[in-house]
């Protein structure tokens, strides 16, 4: 039964390795240490036949431990594994002079470790085995001279044959450092005989370069009379193929125990190399396109920073998202979308130095190491040749498809000086490229950096605002365009920011949008509004009619005819005062599924109104698809009325589309007298603005409809019903 010692002050660590050795077979047993003293007392007692130690160790290092180990009895051959960050060559010779056998590189690749201890504990075996026959021999020899002689004799053929059934390459040289015995292993790999092999150097079975260091080992071993540790070597077969070695060297003795040559033992770790090398491409390179993943992008972005850090320089990061990738997919399925980022890869590669370094971050996004430049204009002229090489057409069976690119640019050390802080610097960057129209650069600045943490506390604040009752509702009113009457009022979202006073819709809504967070908060707008209509109505002011506005999310994340259904019942509302106020791109977001809710509502008394009409789609079919009561003529069109023929056109035919349809007409951002004066000639029905009244409180609004409680509303007035109370969720006209 194999037992395997965990060495390492981290209990995590302990109880990972722990499981990793356990897995490596059901007979194994596992001992885990977070003290090295305790580990060696232990090993005094039973010598395991494997340690995997931490470097770094509080109270004794991974080092300190294996040389006490070593001074042990049978504590020269056992295999120690030493774990650490550190990754250089001078790290290797001390972890082979300290007496480790291997290191692994933290944290742990599970694959790499169970690949290791399995060959380690394999050979740990063959030297047991090995052990047992030379302790036999000794045993047997002491019983007489004659039975010592010919024990001695039988042995020593038992022994070859044991030696030469060994998977391994074993030799033995004398102090002169030449071979007196090879294995049948060695000598078949070398492309000799065993017999032939005697009397001749090192060098001429493997060349020079290898001889002379294999003598460098050997003169440690015969100068300190102690094994080295195992170490990783590499030789060159008969065939041309390079072949792997864990290589360990030992101290032959005369019978006065004096040194009288080296035993060398090789195990063939090709396969094992082969699989590792094979794990290292998987890890840091794109399966799909062959370029450096994220994992290898930062690992050579850390090195070139490095080397800016110590012998100076200028190195640009760019940041490469594909524009609405994501269309190419959905159009012509995945197969053509691979073949299209391998086409993207091409190209990209093609735009670069070869010292530049490009990778695929994941999905649709890529990056480029730009290092040893001028200053920005040449990391702006790269990120132009990279956006012209992506403009032109891509074919695909008989597809000719058309994408462009939004690039972010980022410089060190002038932005930011680390792998992290750079990639976030290039990723702001890119989305404000995106967001300024897509198919463009964009360098970083620290306003980026400061507005993406203001919007991060933002959406913190945000998630707390519902729970802190931080909203409030005001409200504006809407007159009927000939009368002055007041027919309605508009609702008017406010947030009372802790710290920052109170915040517009514009401040914060947008961020909702994107955080999925306006589906609670048009909830709660839609239900206050339905309570504050109630109480209005309890406090005898006339009948008002609820216009709520609905956001896309809330059709895609909410059953829309339960929630309405559940405001109603909640508030005491009846169906006939609500009316629901959507926008061109709500309704035209999913058609059918949106006509067949829209009618089920109506059917109930619900009434709607399409917000911003003429600002969206231009198709006018879903008018007849929908049951529509009201146009809003949005104020983009209403602030130029009186100077623009064009828009006071626009105006009229919306006006004579919405009578046409039996529905209302409702401008909205009046400011002027000019402007209510050119909409009442217009016959446009309804009114709203800063010049009529400034959005209210409730009771405010509450006072203002109080003086009109005794004239009724006349059905010449309003055209389809009730007066009007407008909601907005999401906007502050």
């Amino acid at each position: 039964m194999p037992l395997i010692f965990i060495v390492d002050d981290l209990s995590t660590n302990r109880r990972i390795y722990s499981r990793l050795a356990q897995s490596i077979g059901a007979n194994c047993k596992v001992v885990s240490f977070s003290d090295p003293a305790k580990a060696l007392a232990e090993a005094e007692k039973t010598m395991p036949d494997l340690v995997i130690a931490d470097f770094k160790m509080p109270l004794m290092d991974g080092a300190e431990m294996t040389r006490a180990l070593r001074l042990l009895p049978e504590g020269g051959e056992v295999p120690v594994v030493i774990i650490t960050v550190h990754d250089d060559y001078e790290f290797r010779i001390l972890a082979l002079r300290s007496g480790a056998t291997d290191f692994l590189l933290s944290p742990v690749d599970h694959v790499e470790f169970l690949t290791r201890a399995k060959n380690l504990l394999k050979m740990r075996r063959q030297q047991v085995v090995l052990r047992r026959w030379a302790r036999a021999l000794e045993r047997r020899l002491q019983s007489s001279e004659q039975a010592k002689v010919q024990m001695l004799r039988d042995n020593h053929e038992r022994l070859i044959q044991v030696i030469d059934t060994v998977p391994a390459m074993i030799s033995a040289s004398d102090m002169e450092g030449r071979l007196i015995f090879t294995n049948v292993c060695l000598a078949r790999f070398a492309g000799s005989d065993p017999a032939t092999v005697a009397g001749r150097e090192l060098s001429s079975l493997f060349g020079e370069a290898h001889a002379a260091k294999s003598r460098e080992l050997d003169a440690v071993v015969r100068s300190s009379g102690e094994p080295i540790p195992e170490f990783e070597d590499e030789l060159v077969d008969q065939d041309g193929r390079r072949r792997f070695f864990v290589t360990s060297k030992s101290p032959l003795r005369n019978p006065d125990g004096s040194v009288s040559g080296v035993l060398t033992t090789s195990l063939d770790i090709t396969d094992r190399k082969r699989a590792e090398e094979r794990l290292h491409h998987l890890a840091h390179y794109d399966t799909l396109i062959n370029l450096p993943n994220r994992t290898l992008l930062a690992e050579r972005l850390d090195a070139e920073l490095r080397r800016i850090a110590a012998e100076g320089g200028v190195l640009a990061l760019h940041f490469i998202d594909l524009d609405r990738f994501k269309a190419v997919n959905d159009a012509f399925g995945h197969h053509v979308g691979d073949q299209f980022l391998k086409v993207v890869a091409t190209r990209l590669s093609a735009s670069v130095r070869t010292s530049d370094i490009v990778a695929r971050l994941g999905g649709d996004e890529f990056a480029i190491v730009q290092p040893d430049i001028a200053g920005e204009e040449d990391a702006i002229a790269l990120a132009r040749r990279v956006i012209e090489a992506m403009r032109q057409p891509f074919f695909f069976e008989r597809h000719e498809l058309k994408a462009t690119a939004s690039v972010g640019i980022t410089i060190c050390p002038r932005d930011a000086t680390t792998a992290d802080d750079l990639l976030r610097n290039a990723d702001l960057a890119m989305y404000r490229a995106k967001g300024a129209g897509r198919d463009d650069y964009c360098c970083f600045v620290d306003e980026m950096r400061r507005r993406a943490r203001g919007m991060m506390a933002l959406e913190s604040e945000l998630h707390l605002a519902l729970q802190r009752q931080e909203f409030e509702l005001y409200y504006q009113p809407q007159f009927e365009t000939t009368t002055r009457r007041i027919v309605g009022v508009e609702s008017l979202l406010r947030w009372n920011r802790p710290g920052h006073g109170v915040a517009l819709p514009g401040e914060f809504l947008p961020l909702a949008e994107e955080s999925a967070l306006i589906v609670p908060i048009n909830e709660w707008v839609l239900r206050e509004s339905c309570r504050q209509a109630h109480r209005w109505f309890g406090a005898g002011t006339s009948q008002l009619r609820v216009a709520v506005n609905l956001s896309a999310e809330q059709f895609r994340k909410q059953n829309v005819r339960d929630l309405i259904l559940s405001a109603l019942e909640e508030s005491g509302l009846d169906p006939g005062n609500l009316e629901l106020e959507l926008t061109e791109r709500v309704v035209m977001a999913n058609v059918e599924t949106m006509a067949r809710e829209l009618r089920e509502l109506h059917d109930l008394g619900v009434r709607f109104a399409i917000d911003d009409f003429g600002t969206g789609y231009s198709s006018l079919t879903y008018l007849k698809m929908f049951p529509v009561h009201r146009l809003k003529i949005d104020q983009s069109f209403v602030s130029p009325l009186i100077t623009s023929r064009a828009d006071a056109a626009i105006v009229r035919a919306i006006i004579n589309l919405a009578h046409s349809l039996g529905a209302r007409a409702l401008a909205e951002g009046v400011e002027s007298a000019e402007q209510l004066c050119h909409l009442a000639a217009e016959d446009c029905d309804e009114v709203q603005g800063y010049y009529l009244s400034r959005p209210l409180p409730a009771d405010g609004i509450a006072a203002l409809l109080r003086p009109a409680l005794p004239a009724a509303p006349r059905a010449e007035d309003v055209r389809d019903g009730a007066p009007l109370i407008a909601v907005l969720g999401n906007a502050d006209r």
